[in-house]
């Protein structure tokens, strides 16, 4: 009868484990991330004028809860060797800031890696991982960027210090999404879910550019949809591909997404990254100055009938059914039982499209609302039309 009793209390603990697992990123994460403006200089005051930007500009109400505090945050040690933050940048404390963000509805996220200093040089949490984790669950932080600068460049020890951290928050009293940064090289769609992340950044540092054709570093938004459009497999609620940050509204702003060529995108190429990294499941995070921002990045941020598609319950990665030298066309089910696509055309010029929905795995006709335009353009078993370059159409489709 013991024994009866310890086996229901291992399962009734194992069904709660996975419980809180399953609540933890059952959508993709959206926010703003501190990289591309703030750089070296996070600090207390332009974090808290970010937010009420966010707040203002209708980014929270769109579902933005978060901020990235990314690194360079970070003010050494104390005695006791817990993690503080740098006293000048953030004179108040990350608790104090975490409680203002809490205070207005929003969540806070922060940065440390996987080895003894930060991809920036600053403390971070190699052999400390339950003491910071506990550091970051009693200041109220609600997601942790571990990224893997000055790491081995071996899978299994990437494994290991990806699940050591995970362990660690779960432990930790506090549910804290975990974002595995470590760029792609070693395969995190593979073990990420397994070893306790909720996402996993999919390529390198994403710059403020459409494509990258000189393999120098610094990805182009086409280069990081090509490469997550052979991963739909593994994305679902919980367990995301992750993109890296949306660029609209940088305009080739001086910084890390202006590195190797970032020298801005068009309307088009920017409005693209927002329908394509939805249709994707990629987490959503602006990195440009809300505080600055123009009516441009601000109809692509809060385009809901798009963000919906990020959002949607099912978590379906959408599906590359077409590709040509041209042509990308995507499909998603979602859960309500309407299917979304997307075409995309990859050229340097204005195209005509001609998409059969047969040819996408989708019989009968269909009522197509245009999700840029916000209107329904017509009911049929196909969609012929201009696309600009590097444009990306974007259609709900309604079984009629």
């Amino acid at each position: 009868m013991r024994l009866i009793k310890i086996c229901m209390a291992l399962l009734l603990f194992t069904q709660a484990a996975l419980g809180q697992e399953s609540k933890l990123a059952a959508t993709p994460p959206m926010g703003w991330m501190s990289w591309n403006i703030m750089s070296e200089n996070p600090n207390e005051k332009d974090i808290k004028e970010m937010a009420d930007a966010m707040i203002s500009s209708g980014m929270v109400k769109a579902g933005y809860q978060y901020i990235f505090l990314d690194d360079c945050w970070q003010g050494g040690r104390d005695n006791k060797n817990n993690i503080i933050a740098d006293p000048n940048k953030f004179p108040s404390g990350i608790k104090s800031l975490a409680d203002y963000l809490h205070s207005k509805g929003m969540k806070l996220g922060i940065y440390s890696d996987a080895a003894p200093l930060t991809c920036g040089g600053y403390t971070a949490s190699l052999n400390f991982e339950d003491q910071d984790a506990k550091t970051f669950a009693s200041w109220g932080i609600d997601y942790l960027k571990y990224d893997y600068c000055n790491a081995p460049e071996d899978v299994e020890t990437a494994k290991k210090r990806y699940g050591k951290i995970a362990q660690a928050l779960r432990k930790a009293g506090r549910d804290i999404v975990l974002g595995i940064c470590e760029w792609g090289p070693r395969e995190p769609w593979n073990w990420g879910a397994q070893v306790g992340g909720q996402s996993w950044r999919t390529t390198y540092d994403i710059r403020d550019k459409w494509l990258d054709t000189e393999g120098k570093g610094g990805v182009g938004i086409y280069n990081v949809v090509d490469k997550m459009a052979g991963l739909a497999s593994f994305s679902g609620p919980g367990k995301w591909n992750d993109g890296d940050m949306l660029v609209a509204g940088l305009h080739g702003t001086k910084g890390p997404s202006s590195a190797f060529k970032g020298v801005g995108c068009t309307k088009a190429e920017y409005q693209s990254q927002m329908s394509l990294y939805s249709m994707l499941n990629s987490p959503l995070y602006a990195s440009c100055d809300i505080r600055k921002m123009d009516d441009e990045a601000r109809t692509i941020f809060t385009n809901a009938e798009v963000i919906a598609l990020n959002q949607d319950a099912l978590g379906k990665q959408a599906e590359r059914k077409i590709k040509t030298d041209i042509w990308d066309v995507f499909v998603r089910p979602l859960a309500n039982g309407d299917f979304a696509i997307a075409i995309l055309n990859k050229s340097a010029s204005t195209q005509n499209a001609n998409v059969n929905f047969a040819d996408l795995g989708l019989t009968g006709k269909y009522e197509l609302k245009d999700l840029w335009q916000h209107k329904v353009v017509g009911k049929n078993n196909k969609w012929t039309g201009e696309v600009t370059a590097h444009e990306t159409k974007v259609f709900r489709l309604k079984k009629v």
